[in-house]
């Protein structure tokens, strides 16, 4: 693990909701909005991408744990800004704020916890070997 990886490390991705992130898509829900998976996807992939750089070759992150408030629903067509921030770093456990905000403010806000893996090893193990 890399030796710079320290709380306030933070990176933002933007997405247009698009169909396929739909709860009408998803199954979650009747309407043509941002789903709530989706969402969480999203803020995970945030996440996923703010430490990426930080790692050592060969390794990788696994999330582990989500609780997020989706406030507000975005339609089809909408601009969604995903933030994550990396806010804890206790040895190979990573802690995170992330939230989302569309053009008329937040819509979605909480924590996701991450894992740092040696990608080899955590296949193997789920290959049974």
């Amino acid at each position: 693990m890399a030796e710079t990886l320290v709380p306030g490390i933070t990176l933002t991705i933007t997405k247009t909701v698009g169909h396929n992130e739909t709860a009408a898509a998803y199954g979650s829900g009747l309407h043509d909005v941002l789903s709530t998976p989706a969402m969480i996807a999203f803020m995970e992939q945030a996440a996923m991408k703010t430490v990426e750089a930080f790692l050592d070759q060969g390794e990788g992150t696994v999330g582990t744990e989500v609780v997020v408030k989706h406030l507000r629903a975005t339609p089809v067509g909408k601009v969604v800004t995903f933030k994550a921030t990396l806010t804890e770093v206790n040895g190979r456990r990573l802690l995170f704020s992330v939230e989302a905000d569309d053009d008329k403010g937040r819509i979605g806000e909480g924590t996701h916890e991450r894992f740092i893996i040696d990608n080899e090893r955590f296949m193997t193990k789920l290959r049974g070997e």
